[in-house]
């Protein structure tokens, strides 16, 4: 019983993380999951001794329904990096160019590296967009390409016309990997009409994921949508009892509580509005964010030197930038106070 308890014990401890309203830098919604689908996973437990099915066809046609598309045009993965990651085994061969913006989602330049492509970085404009001109011209010369909307780690979104326009340039024989991992919290006005574009353009893969407005990270549920000739690929790809028995259950019941997610959407983004008044109003310039972050390009002091001190735990780049994750409004007093601090 004694060696129950300390391993007990020491599990807990080695996930500080997810209690600690300090971690703010990998994106995690701050609540946890929504009071329906706690309660179905729960239940779900019940059912931890079978295995999931062989291929997720329940969790695809599920999602596929929801979102007005055939089944077939749906593929699914541990998180959206799960999808990506088939995606490149799929489409590319070793030694081929993948073409991003930098800064990107780390995730990019690591899985570039695991499938032994050729990274090609193309630097963000000063206010934290895409040089979509310059990516488009990169991209001819590369197998894939990726576009996150909203950006990654900055926030940014570029109009429906400019992201049209980036597509038409782009070769059909290039892939575009459309990274919509924060679309939910993006205002209705400013969305693209995804469908419309996979109809258009058979060479774009959209990525979506439950990790981050459902706030199911743990779970990592994620799926890709495009043409079904596309998808036939990745689906070849699909990893056998791949997605945990859970997933199907934590879906079902995510979407059957649209109006909580909505609610905690709200609760959200207006924190992310009141964190980014109050650090322009200190003097701090923060991107237009469309996501659950703010972004603050590189300063004469660094970051560093006003959050660590401060025990946050925020997301530093090479350049000096920093992105921070919305949480609670005690995260939030936390970050405002560390800045005042060191003024």
């Amino acid at each position: 019983m004694t060696t129950m308890i300390r391993v007990a014990e020491d599990t807990v401890a080695a996930l500080p993380d997810a209690v600690d309203p300090l971690a703010l830098s990998l994106n995690e919604n701050p609540f946890s999951p929504l009071p329906a689908v706690r309660s179905a996973l729960i239940s779900a437990i019940d059912s931890a001794n079978r295995y999931p099915e062989f291929l997720p066809e329940r969790l695809r046609r599920l999602i596929a329904t929801r979102i007005g598309l055939a089944e077939e045009q749906v593929v699914l993965g541990p998180g959206a990096t799960g999808v990506a990651m088939q995606l490149l085994h799929a489409v590319t061969e070793p030694g081929d160019r993948i073409a991003m913006a930098t800064p990107t989602f780390d995730g990019y330049p690591i899985m570039a590296g695991m499938a032994r492509l050729q990274p090609v970085m193309v630097p963000l404009d000063q206010h934290g967009c895409h040089q979509l001109d310059a990516l488009a011209d990169t991209a001819a010369d590369a197998k894939v390409v990726v576009l996150c909307r909203p950006h990654n780690p900055t926030g940014t979104i570029e109009s429906t016309f400019e992201v049209n326009r980036f597509l038409a340039a782009v070769p059909s024989d290039t892939i575009v990997v459309l990274d919509e991992a924060y679309i939910e919290f993006v205002a209705p006005g400013f969305r693209l009409d995804a469908r419309m574009l996979i109809r258009k353009y058979p060479n774009v893969l959209v990525l979506r994921t439950f990790s981050k407005a459902y706030g199911l990270a743990g779970l990592r549920i994620g799926y890709g949508f495009g043409s079904a000739d596309l998808t036939s690929r990745l689906w070849r790809m699909q990893l056998p009892f791949g997605m945990d028995s859970t997933s199907l259950v934590a879906v079902a019941a995510s979407y059957d509580a649209e109006r909580q997610l909505q609610r905690r959407i709200r609760v959200i983004a207006a924190e992310r509005r009141y964190l980014r008044m109050r650090l322009r109003a200190m003097g701090v310039y923060v991107t237009e964010g469309h996501a659950n972050f703010v972004y603050l390009p590189p300063a004469h002091r660094p970051w560093r030197e006003v959050f660590d001190p401060a025990g946050l735990r925020v997301r530093h780049y090479a350049d000096g930038g920093v992105r921070i994750t919305v949480g609670d409004r005690w995260s939030t007093r936390a970050v405002l106070g560390a800045v005042a601090e060191r003024r």
